[in-house]
């Protein structure tokens, strides 16, 4: 059992305290600290960064902080702690901005569509606060259109698992070699293998209708390309990996 660092044992203390608040208060604490929509009346400045300590059941939180613990021990250990906070926040920001921005195209979309039937910015605006729209504008546009912009509209985001999957990337940078076992089949891969796949994974599932679950796959693809671009923009100026120390 490898030691835990100071860093992660702070995010995982952080992480469930979170989750007991949840649980005991409901959904005020999913009002006040998921992430919503933007332009949503629930929005709040802070959610950007509250969303990653919070987790919808046991499961999710579980995996999500073994997770972290796994692969975010052995980094934070090589970077140091400022260098890790750094990156852990910088990727579940972008995990958020990457799943925020897809729910931009899909309300933007319906949005289009409506401004088309006649109806005002103000109307528009009612409907998804509302979802309330003429029987005959619904039969004209189609239920499932309308459904996918009322759903962005009113997403919630929570988790760590866009940061994670940041975190996933830093690991196979830096121990590309390292064999993780899997549990379905029960063999072990290279992190320079699994990880990449695990993205395609993502990617595959979040273009496609076989999601398991509400997952919010774009955010972890999101997660992943901000770690992978940071890792690149440090390499590349041969980042020393003190200076946040």
């Amino acid at each position: 059992m490898r030691t835990i660092t100071e860093t992660i044992k702070h995010l995982l203390i952080i992480n469930v305290i979170f989750f007991v608040a949840s649980v005991s208060l409901g959904d005020v604490v999913y009002d006040l600290f998921a992430l919503h929509y933007p332009f949503s009346p629930k929005f709040q400045i802070w959610q950007p960064l509250t969303h990653m300590f919070m987790h919808g059941d046991i499961g999710h939180i579980f995996f999500n902080m073994f997770g972290l613990y796994m692969f975010g021990t052995p980094i934070e250990q090589m970077w140091g702690r400022k260098k890790f906070i750094f990156f852990y926040l910088s990727t579940g920001f972008g995990a958020a901005a990457f799943q925020l921005l897809l729910y931009y195209f899909q309300i933007n979309q319906v949005s289009n569509v409506l401004l088309a039937e006649g109806l005002t910015g103000n109307q528009i605006t009612a409907f998804f606060q509302t979802s309330d729209l003429p029987y005959d504008i619904v039969e004209r546009i189609g239920r499932e259109k309308l459904l996918s912009g009322l759903s962005a509209f009113n997403g919630v985001m929570v988790g760590a698992s866009g940061a994670l999957y940041g975190i996933l990337v830093a690991f196979a940078f830096l121990f590309p070699n390292a064999r993780l076992m899997l549990l379905f089949p029960p063999i072990p891969v290279k992190a320079k293998i699994l990880v990449p796949v695990l993205i395609l994974s993502d990617l595959f599932f979040g273009f496609t209708s076989y999601s398991i679950g509400p997952i919010a796959h774009f955010a972890h693809v999101g997660g992943a390309i901000t770690g992978l671009v940071m890792l690149w923009y440090w390499k590349k100026n041969q980042f020393n990996n003190n200076r946040l120390n």
